[in-house]
């Protein structure tokens, strides 16, 4: 009875057994298809292993210059990178980073079991993660996929991932991917940029101890930096590395002996970012930005090549920092320039100022391209607009003290020359290439203050565009622009007429070798062939500018090739400009101080500015040939000798009127006596009377001069006598 009690007992916990055991396996299976069917899940929701070579990989994009032979910039967002091929990477690197990343890369299937139970062996002992199981594989679907979040999920999609690109790529793709991907400190990523950035060379080029110096950095890039502090821990986790090369016989003993005794950080150079021609680089980029948006240029890896003539750029960096230093003995602590082929309108050079790092002068400030009042040199337009209404550089124009109304403040306008004189009755040209005052003034006003305007923005200038606030002082500076683009606009006469827009690109192309754009030259003819002669004519006429300038000032070259340019300086001599021009190129500089600052008295744009141009200009032509001005069709008066200009303008007939005075008595003598005297001890005072009555023919000694009509209310001013 006992027995078959004890029986049933057993049989009874055998089937407890059993049915506890059986639940356990109902559950095993059932989390087991629960762990399937979400791996499935997950497999299947994350995107293709095809989508690790077409998404998109930030590359640095590289200004160059018009040779594309000098790096100009790099430009780059987080990530300065550029991707290169298999055959572009050693095997020195390839051996470097699987000895210290993952020595069964060429094994495992994505994840690696046996680094998996040695990490967790490791962190158990140590109480703490100080080592970690990730495959090269998981790595690179991290960084591609992946965020950098320590969370089991992550894990989990990482290994989904690492499974996904093994069966979609081979081992030497997957290693080549990874090795354009990880970073390396100092904002390099990628072993072309890592090995640019610390060695100064392409990966190709990489040493046994420079690849391993290059694979210590990836796993903590800022600890191990060569320009932290941790050089010591850097260069043992370097020696390890070569270490365990060996110990896997990735390469030969010998090579790595050879590794082992080098020192790697001599040859390691200085970490810079280096830019050249920085401020035309900004303007570059300004414009770019502007067309394409800033992520695109920072991550599209384009290859830009600019217009810049680097040898010139570097000669003109030279040769303002030259003028620049004399400059100081007269105020001025600062200067910049702009070069332009007029053929083409190509930016050859621009310097915004004497050092773009000098922060005491503003120097990141681009001079070239802010706004400025450029004086005199702005006298050119208004002759150019006379002459399209028919006035010639022939055409008389009286240089006498004149009323011109009232001004802006309500005050009366009457200027003065800047020698303080007035010349009597000149031509337009002598009255150009003097840079007088009064009769440029009165030009502005025959050809009027808005055809002036007009004209600039045809020849290039982009403001003055609120033209009620200009007067008949725009003619000597009394309006803002900027240098670049009256060098532009001084390239049209240069160009016969011919205006080709300012140009600081020649070519983009993309990291595919895709050409994004391309420079399409435009040129349009917004000037007539004779009116940009007369003005070359008048510009390189050294005769007539030497009763102001001298027969020798820095407006002439010193081998002789003619050479058209104009000076300006603003009022208590803020700004000094020189402009000027031969067929080849056309030249601006500017000269002052950033912060407005008067310089001394007497700093003309032609002792501050014009010797800056001149030296440039020597050594940019230095090696060309000589190209000369064509000469203007001089326009014909035949019988009519009083007529000033082509059609229906006005213009006075006046007499000139000589009045000689002994200085002593102040009693009139007449020009005989006076021939006869001392003339130390004789004045003499000139007239211009005007003959106007129409119906009296004009005296032989008259001239016509371009005058108002009669009906023009400011007539009866300029007819004032002295």
């Amino acid at each position: 009875m006992k027995v078959r009690s004890l029986q049933k007992t057993k049989s009874y916990f055998f089937y407890i057994r059993q049915i506890v055991l059986g639940f356990f396996d109902a559950v095993l299976v059932i989390v087991l298809a629960v762990a399937c069917f979400v791996v499935w899940i997950y497999y299947s929701a994350t995107p293709a292993a095809s989508q690790l070579v077409t998404r998109k990989i930030a590359e640095t994009s590289v200004l160059y210059d018009r040779s594309g032979e000098n790096v100009l910039y790099k430009l780059y967002g987080e990530e300065n990178r550029k991707i290169i091929g298999h055959n572009e990477i050693p095997d020195f690197v390839r051996s470097a980073t699987i000895a210290t990343e993952d020595s069964n890369f060429y094994i495992h299937p994505g994840i690696d079991p046996v680094a998996i139970v040695r990490a967790i062996k490791v962190n158990l002992e140590n109480k703490g993660i100080r080592q970690g199981a990730s495959t090269i594989t998981q790595q690179l679907a991290r960084s591609a996929f992946l965020t950098s979040e320590r969370t089991l999920k992550r894990k989990f999609l990482e290994a989904i991932f690492a499974f996904k690109i093994e069966r979609h790529y081979t081992k030497d793709e997957i290693l080549d991917q990874y090795l354009n991907q990880v970073p390396y400190g100092a904002n390099a990523y990628g072993i072309e940029t890592a090995s640019r950035t610390y060695f100064d060379k392409a990966a190709k080029e990489l040493t046994l101890d420079e690849a391993a110096f290059l694979a210590a950095l990836p796993k903590a890039p800022s600890y191990y930096s060569p320009y932290n502090t941790h050089r010591d821990e850097l260069a043992y986790r370097q020696k390890k590395i070569l270490q365990r090369i060996a110990e896997l016989k990735l390469v030969s003993q010998e090579d790595v002996d050879n590794a082992l005794t080098t020192d790697t950080f001599s040859k390691v150079k200085p970490l810079v970012n280096p830019i050249a021609a920085p401020h035309f680089v900004f303007f570059v980029l300004e414009q770019l930005e502007k067309k394409y948006g800033k992520e695109f240029l920072q991550t599209g890896g384009l290859k830009i090549y600019t217009t810049l003539d680097y040898e010139m750029q570097k000669m003109g960096e030279e040769v303002v920092a030259r003028g620049a230093e004399k400059n100081i003995a007269r105020g001025a602590t600062n200067a910049a320039l702009v070069a332009i082929n007029p053929k083409d309108g190509d930016i050859l050079t621009m310097i915004g100022s004497k050092d773009f790092y000098d922060k005491t002068i503003d120097g990141e400030v681009n001079i070239a391209t802010t706004l400025q009042q450029p004086g005199s040199s702005f006298k050119p337009f208004a002759y150019a607009t006379a002459f399209e209404k028919g006035y010639q550089p022939e055409t008389k124009i009286l240089d006498a003290p004149t009323n011109f109304g009232p001004d802006g403040s309500g005050r009366n306008y009457v200027p003065r020359n800047y020698d303080g004189k007035f010349h009597g009755l000149l031509s337009m040209r002598e009255a150009l290439a003097q840079s007088l005052n009064i009769p440029a003034i009165k030009t502005l006003y025959l050809a009027g203050i808005d055809n002036t305007i007009e004209l600039a923005h045809r020849l290039g200038i982009t403001t003055l565009n609120e033209r009620n606030r200009y007067g008949l002082s725009l003619v000597i500076g009394g309006g803002d622009v900027k240098l670049v683009d009256m060098v532009s606009a001084f390239s049209v006469f240069a160009n016969d007429g011919i205006r080709n827009p300012s140009n600081s690109v020649l070519k983009i192309v993309d990291s595919k070798g895709n050409v994004v754009e391309q420079v399409q030259y435009n040129p349009m003819r917004v000037l007539d062939v004779q009116i940009a002669r007369k003005i070359d004519s008048i510009l390189s006429d050294n005769k007539a500018r030497t009763p102001i300038f001298g027969p020798k000032s820095p407006l002439i070259l010193a081998d002789g090739r003619p050479v058209a340019a104009k000076t300006g300086t603003t009022q208590e001599f803020r700004d000094a400009w020189t402009v000027g021009f031969t067929p080849q190129i056309a030249v601006g500089v500017w000269a002052g101080n950033n912060n407005n600052r008067p310089m001394k008295a007497g700093s003309d744009g032609v002792f501050v500015a014009a010797p800056i141009w001149n030296d440039f200009m020597t050594n940019a032509l230095a090696n060309q040939p000589r190209e000369t001005f064509v000469a203007y069709e001089t326009y014909q008066q035949n019988d009519n000798q009083t007529k000033i200009a082509e059609g229906d303008l006005s213009g006075q007939d006046v007499r000139m009127k000589v009045t000689y005075y002994n200085n002593k008595t102040g009693k009139k003598i007449s020009a005989e006596k006076a021939k006869k005297t001392d003339p130390k001890k004789v004045d003499k005072k000139v007239e211009y009377i005007i003959v106007s009555d129409p119906n009296i023919t004009p005296p032989k000694n008259s001239v016509s001069v371009a005058m108002p009509s009669p009906t023009d209310p400011m007539y009866k001013n300029w007819t004032m006598q002295p």
